[in-house]
């Protein structure tokens, strides 16, 4: 399989007629502006499949696009998985420690990064600090990937303080929310069809992977990828599967793991092969 990076040309067989046309008309106005977006890593996570490809777009129409981490040596994503935990309502406690690393992680790290640009974008709990750090000029957003509808409230009480000095919040649906004192703009869930986990995979290539893992071809088959998160509710994945399988003969095949340092991802590892 090609793995050569999608360009914008690409996307007209898969998007309406009119639309790329569109989109560099509208780039017009941008040309030459300088966006930065800042995310814990660029290895892993959905922030981090997603700015792989915006950022190489965004430079082909012309907008001087950069993308700077806050992971370098891999202190940072235990932090903002505890983080996360905690805006997304999970019940483990956020004690006073993670919120001072908080605080001591985002000044260390603003002190190392270029934080000069016309507008920034700053992805999820832990870059949000660095709006400490912003020089004068530039617009800031700050981009929530997460569901903090119903968050452990010392938790958002204590990020709030550093969103509201933003410009704006974007967030993925008006359900995932808070009530915030700056502008909202939704950036609603989506796929990007020409990457390397949507593409269409050739019948040979599903057959060799299938055989490979040991999963059966008899049978239609109900899939879930994704590392085992209670967010992720795979536990819930079970139990669709059993409600459909009274009406339609069918196999689940649940792809996943679990992080070594993550010992509630671990946990729910074991409960799924239980509940399975």
């Amino acid at each position: 399989m090609s793995t050569r990076r999608p360009t914008l040309e690409d996307y007209r067989t898969v998007v309406p007629a009119g639309t790329v046309d569109f989109l560099r008309r509208l780039s017009e106005r941008v040309r030459g502006r300088r966006v930065l977006n800042v995310s814990v890593s660029r290895e892993v996570g959905g922030v981090a499949e997603i700015l792989d490809g915006l950022v190489p777009l965004l430079e082909e129409v012309g907008v001087e696009s950069a993308w700077e981490t806050l992971d370098g040596d891999g202190s940072a994503a235990p932090l903002a998985a505890r983080l996360h935990h905690a805006l997304q309502g999970g019940e483990e406690r956020l004690p006073e420690e993670v919120l001072e690393q908080f605080l001591a992680f985002t000044r260390a790290r603003a002190a190392t990064l270029e934080l000069a640009a016309d507008m920034v974008l700053t992805h999820d709990a832990l870059p949000a600090g660095l709006v400490e750090a912003r020089p004068q000029e530039g617009a800031w957003v700050w981009r929530c990937h997460l569901d903090v509808s119903h968050p452990q409230r010392r938790a958002w009480t204590f990020l709030r303080q550093y969103v509201v000095k933003y410009e704006a919040a974007a967030f993925s649906l008006p359900a995932f929310a808070q009530r915030l004192p700056i502008p909202q703009f939704m950036i609603y869930p989506a796929i990007d069809p020409l990457s390397d986990k949507n593409r269409e995979l050739p019948a040979r290539a599903v057959d060799g992977i299938c055989e490979r893992l040991g999963v059966p071809r008899d049978k239609p088959i109900l899939l879930q990828v994704g590392r085992f998160d209670r967010f992720k509710d795979p536990l819930g994945v079970i139990e669709a599967y059993r409600l459909v399988k009274r009406q339609h003969d069918c196999r689940l095949v649940l792809v996943g793991g679990a992080e070594s340092d993550d010992p509630e991802g671990v946990e729910l590892s074991a409960e799924v092969r239980e509940a399975a």
